[in-house]
């Protein structure tokens, strides 16, 4: 003790010593004997069920630590994981190969159409060929981006009320847009030439009437596949020739 007071004098001196250390370990051994060796200690009290405490290994003064219960923390598994969803494109409606095959169909008229490609409403490649071919006559130097887009939209009136007509299964308007931008693809083709020499001419009137029947020729088959409308191909024809006309009138003059 002597070393101790003589360490730091500068120190806080109190009177609680070595000794009353001693003593309070003693009355806590002594109230701890009040149960006796063979007296069940009272427990603490928990907010938990009694099997969620577990004691852990040790002597008498254990601690309870929780252990995971399934009864309390049991959750449900998610059904759908980021493996199991779509992908981005299929959400959107966007397929590729649909797209290529329909390309297809429409520059080999005398191809056959699948009518249950053709029955789906994919408004991808009309828009980018609808834009191909303002982006043309832009290149000829004619801005004509209203008239397409106007025309595309009540071409497409017309020929779904015609449709419906004629049908007996009926057609949505989404799948007359997707068959009619499809088929403007030979229009494009045509556009593109009218960017390298003038259309003004008898080459270009011929010209612009096998793309009016290419185009047309397209259109028809494919809701002729696609309605079931067989022996009218034709009639439905017809007013394609109608419109393609107009987008021909458009590209040459």
């Amino acid at each position: 003790m002597s070393n101790l007071g003589q360490f730091n004098t500068e120190f806080y001196q109190t009177n609680y010593t070595i000794d009353n250390q001693e003593q309070s370990y003693n009355d806590a051994s002594a109230y701890g004997n009040l149960y006796g060796p063979g007296d069940a200690q009272p427990q603490p009290t928990s907010l938990g069920p009694p099997e969620m405490l577990l004691p852990s290994a040790g002597g008498p003064g254990q601690i309870f630590q929780p252990a995971p219960s399934s009864d309390y923390y049991s959750q449900p598994p998610y059904a759908d994981s980021f493996d199991e969803e779509p992908p981005l494109l299929e959400e959107l409606g966007i397929n590729f190969d649909h797209i290529w095959q329909k390309t297809l169909t429409v520059l080999n008229p005398m191809k056959p159409a699948d009518g249950s490609i053709m029955n789906e409403t994919d408004l991808t490649g009309p828009i980018l060929f609808c834009v191909a071919l303002g982006a043309t006559l832009l290149l000829a130097g004619k801005v004509q981006f209203g008239y397409v887009y106007g025309m595309s939209a009540i071409g497409c009136l017309g020929i779904h009320a015609l449709l419906n007509l004629m049908s007996s299964t009926g057609v949505s308007y989404g799948c007359v847009a997707s068959v009619l931008g499809y088929c403007l693809l030979p229009m494009v083709i045509l556009s593109s030439c009218a960017v390298i020499f003038s259309l003004q001419g008898t080459f270009g009137t011929v010209s612009a009437l096998v793309i009016i029947a290419w185009c047309s020729l397209s259109a028809s088959k494919i809701f002729i596949s696609a309605l079931g409308m067989e022996g009218q191909q034709l009639l439905v024809a017809y007013p394609c020739a109608l419109l393609y006309g107009l987008f021909a009138l458009l590209t040459v003059f």
